[in-house]
């Protein structure tokens, strides 16, 4: 083979991507089957999780069957296969846990984290007025409707109640946020008026 062809496509390109289980049954209760699918990827750089999605996509991936040592605290708290550092050392040295370099953003979050501002929230809905007891849950929804049409925000309602310093400032702000798009609404609806006023003068003058 020359080596005029490196670094070029491939002369043949397919016509159908190459399917790792084609001709064969899967069963469905395995690990990345329909009733136990693979988990999230989290803890990772962009890079190091499009390579595991790589591996899940083309048949490579090999879960853990049991919990993996880490290679800095050597304690078996790692339940991600590929990484080499638990959450808790990767969190605390700020790096990717696959392949160990400092980055700017890591990928999804620890279920650990999830939990607590779950909690946190549920707490503070508990706690709250009945007003803001509403526009929590109304602010919730409305999250989730978006979050359905949109998937690729995966920042939730409780990260941004932790954000904010007090219940009653994400409660003002939810209201600021329902009456900019209420205003929004309104000159929308003027608009259109006006556009339809000036078609009927428009049909009028002819």
């Amino acid at each position: 083979m020359s080596s005029s062809r490196r670094g070029q496509p491939p002369k043949h390109q397919n016509t159908y991507a190459w399917k790792p289980n084609a001709g064969r049954k899967i069963n469905e209760t395995e690990v990345g089957g329909k009733f136990r699918p693979y988990s999230e990827i989290t803890g990772v750089c962009s890079r190091c999780k499009d390579q595991i999605d790589w591996k899940r996509k083309y048949g490579k991936y090999k879960p853990l069957i049991e919990p993996a040592k880490c290679q800095r605290c050597s304690k078996r708290t790692v339940r991600q296969a590929y990484h080499n550092l638990c959450p808790a050392c990767a969190k605390e040295q700020n790096v990717c846990a696959k392949c160990s370099c400092q980055v700017g953003r890591i990928i999804g979050r620890d279920s650990s984290e999830v939990e607590a501002e779950q909690k946190t929230l549920e707490e503070a809905i508990k706690n709250a007025r009945e007003r803001d007891r509403r526009t929590l849950l109304r602010a919730m929804n409305k999250g989730k409707t978006n979050s359905a049409k949109t998937p690729v925000n995966n920042e939730s309602k409780a990260g941004e109640l932790l954000a904010v310093s007090s219940l009653e400032k994400f409660t003002e702000l939810s209201r600021d946020d329902e009456k900019k798009e209420e205003e929004d609404d309104d000159d929308d609806d003027e608009e259109e008026e006006e556009e339809e006023e000036e078609d009927d003068e428009d049909q009028i003058i002819n």
